[in-house]
């Protein structure tokens, strides 16, 4: 794993989180309790400032950045990133699923108990209302969650990964 300073900011990366042999965590990176980084994720906090709460899952392939100066990325409680998504300087709050091969850009807010659809882009400065599930490119509502998918969906996904890195913590 390559987990680095940048420009005097060191990533904090508490004891329980699982980082993955060949993930890179750099910068200005601030990570809650229960977080898994996994295989060729990054996680670049070098021209902004990254934060992540408790129980969130960086999947393989991801990449978490920001933009210089102008946009950081905040990410709530219990969120879960797909493989091989992108979230860049937006704000995704607790209980969200970005799906695999998602696009997320800039200034964006991901209300919470949503989530974005497999492949879906969501375009600069989109505010996706809680609750609902946008897909598409660009990424639109198309519907309301239902409880099954909260519970059976992004509550499970986000337990499971916790579940999943001890496996790796040998």
């Amino acid at each position: 794993m390559i987990i680095k300073p940048v420009n005097g900011k060191h990533p904090e990366i508490p004891e329980d989180c699982f980082v993955a042999d060949n993930a890179t965590i750099v910068g200005d990176v601030v990570m809650g309790n229960e977080c898994s980084i996994w295989f060729n994720a990054v996680v670049r906090g070098d021209v902004h400032y990254i934060k992540m709460g408790n129980r969130v899952n960086v999947q393989d392939g991801a990449v978490i950045h920001a933009t210089y100066q102008k946009s950081p990325t905040n990410i709530g409680n219990n969120v879960s990133i797909g493989h091989n998504a992108i979230v860049h300087g937006c704000t995704v709050k607790d209980n969200v699923l970005i799906g695999m091969g998602s696009i997320v850009m800039d200034d964006c807010v991901i209300e919470s108990n949503s989530i974005i659809a497999a492949g879906a882009v969501v375009t600069k400065n989109t505010h996706v209302e809680s609750g609902s599930i946008y897909a598409g490119v660009p990424a639109k509502k198309v519907k309301d969650i239902s409880e099954e998918l909260l519970t059976g969906e992004i509550h499970r996904i986000a337990q499971n990964y916790v579940k999943y890195s001890g496996w790796f913590k040998g």
